[in-house]
């Protein structure tokens, strides 16, 4: 499956459905999911086109965090980025918003990971935009919440990397934004890899399954 594939998925998909169009791209955490949407969307949209008039919108999961006070107060702060640290009703609230038609712009909220907090009203999704690619960890998983979130989606992708990599992407990752490589380290093995874990069972639930390595931007 290669960038083209995806690309000629992506608008057979907006060309087949009269309303919005949301895709999901669901993987393990450092899987490249951001990065391949990101390479996506700069296909789609062409940069003549002013943002207003852009067909093709990013909404990340991300912005969906629930707030490092808030995680304190629920005694969850050092299982951040678990299920259960999302707002995934209101994250699937607002793909149905999305979803309906829409005059004005939406805004959405974003994830700022120098901060690791995320930031409201960060996304704006013109009326213009009628297909939304949105990326995340837990788009499969079978808990209310995410079920809504599902119903949301015309289809949801499955991204798979290989492990090496991954895990080296994602320490990087972490040492990027402040940790140090031994805090990364312990991080990605006590926190993303049990995650991880429950991520790869829900890959034979998604419309497709990508392998990243396939995909020559990512």
């Amino acid at each position: 499956m290669t960038l083209e594939d995806l690309l000629q998925r992506i608008t057979r998909l907006h060309k087949e459905h009269t309303g919005t169009v949301v895709i999901g791209v669901v993987g393990p955490p450092g899987a490249g999911k951001t990065t391949l949407v990101e390479q996506l969307i700069k296909r789609l949209n062409t940069e003549e086109e002013a943002p207003a008039r852009q067909r093709y919108a990013h909404v990340p999961m991300d912005g969906y965090h629930l707030a490092d006070v808030e995680l304190t107060r629920l005694d969850r702060l050092d299982r951040k980025g678990a299920p259960n640290t999302f707002d995934a009703l209101g994250y699937a609230a607002l793909l149905q918003r999305l979803r309906e038609p829409r005059n004005a712009v939406v805004y959405a909220p974003g994830f700022e990971r120098t901060i690791e907090q995320p930031i409201a009203g960060a996304v704006p999704v013109y009326p213009s935009a009628t297909t939304i690619l949105t990326e995340g960890n837990y788009l499969l998983l079978d808990e209310p919440g995410w079920r809504e979130v599902q119903e949301q989606c015309t289809e949801i992708w499955y991204c798979e990397q290989d492990d090496e990599l991954r895990i080296e992407r994602l320490i990087a990752r972490h040492v990027r934004f402040g940790k140090t490589p031994a805090a990364a380290a312990d991080w990605v093995d006590q926190v993303d890899e049990p995650n991880g874990r429950l991520i790869r069972t829900t890959r034979d639930r998604a419309d497709l399954v990508i392998m990243l390595e396939e995909v020559a931007t990512v």
